[in-house]
């Protein structure tokens, strides 16, 4: 299993809007896979392999590449940094966070910390209050220089390491680098065979706030059949009860039945089950109350696409921290190819 390029993909920044980098590291990876490569004017990055015959059916997979973080939105005289968010933040997790300021110039390391007084001098109240995301600031040590580096609008994504534990991967932004990296080592698990669909492999950009490069994408593309590759909560943790868990890891990829963005189609959901049950690929069915995937744009784009969602169980979701289990992803990359090859 290709770690590297996972880690790769993860430690390289890419907030909503900004994910060139992501872009260019995925074009590099990506040179000799598909027939033909475009860069849409949303930044979204299509990758097509061509079926056979004169009018194959179009099979789209939706993989973006953005991560949840910030834009910066003042510069205060004494250089410190306030931010906007892009994409959903818990404020509980962001206190004393190590954190990438990316300017044009270069990135500076820097700290993200809550305005107020530290707990020496805080008040019991001061001490139970969680602030919202824009009383946080950034502090880059360079005071009143800090204005000769940083503009308005730059990002600023979580500074954090790239983890093995055992069998599970710790990192930022596995949400949804998971996607790219199965994107990408789908189609490297095709071979040179040729399928009979035509590949559509989009990398789509700022999907963490609103799907909004897969909703142009996708009526460029106008898919036949969509496919929402992406995570999704693993909530087998403590304190939380097990109907509210979502997947568990180490049982397989999950098969995205509905979220609050789309109802997966019920036809496409047998047939990959059947292909699971038949490669003995583990797997199991997934649901969300709330949230929502590109596999959304796809199935609403146009006159509409048969759509479903291949994920990844994620504990700690939106953290630096976030965990997958290896062999659930080996097994999303597994169901993948046979479903490709099958079409």
């Amino acid at each position: 299993m290709n770690i590297d390029l996972l880690r790769q993909l993860c430690e390289t920044p890419g907030v909503p809007g900004h994910e060139e980098r992501v872009r260019d590291l995925i074009l590099s990876e990506t040179k000799g896979l598909f027939d033909s490569v475009e860069t849409d004017a949303m930044g979204s990055l299509h990758c097509v392999r061509k079926g056979k015959g004169k009018d194959p059916q179009k099979i789209m997979l939706l993989c973006h590449m953005d991560e949840i973080g910030f834009l910066v939105s003042h510069i205060s005289d004494k250089g410190f940094l306030y931010l906007q968010t892009v994409g959903g933040f818990d404020p509980r997790n962001l206190f004393s966070r190590r954190v990438l300021v990316c300017t044009e110039g270069g990135d500076l390391k820097a700290v993200m910390n809550p305005g107020g007084r530290p707990v020496h001098i805080a008040s019991p109240t001061d001490r139970k209050k969680v602030p919202d995301p824009h009383e946080f600031f950034v502090d880059t040590g360079l005071g009143a220089k800090a204005k000769e580096h940083v503009k308005v609008g730059d990002m600023v994504v979580m500074d954090e390491p790239f983890l093995e534990m055992g069998d599970k991967v710790v990192s930022k932004a596995l949400d949804n680098r998971i996607a790219c990296w199965l994107g990408i080592e789908a189609i490297r698990g095709l071979g040179k065979s040729k399928t009979k669909a035509e590949i559509h492999v989009v990398f789509t950009t700022q999907e963490e706030v609103g799907l909004r490069g897969a909703r142009t994408a996708s009526y460029r593309v106008k898919p036949d059949i969509g496919i929402g590759i992406d995570t999704t909560l693993a909530c087998d943790t403590p304190g939380v009860p097990e109907q509210d868990r979502t997947t568990e890891q180490g049982k397989g990829f999950g098969l995205h039945i509905r979220d609050g963005s789309f109802i997966a189609d019920k036809g496409l959901v047998a047939e990959i089950e059947e292909i699971a049950v038949k490669k003995k690929i583990p797997y199991q069915r997934t649901m969300l109350r709330s949230g929502g995937q590109d596999g959304a744009a796809a199935q609403q784009a146009a006159a509409g696409a048969r759509a479903v969602g291949i994920v990844v169980g994620t504990r700690y979701i939106h953290t630096v921290t976030e965990m997958i289990e290896t062999s659930d992803l080996k097994a999303a990359k597994d169901i993948l190819v046979a479903y490709l090859k099958a079409n």
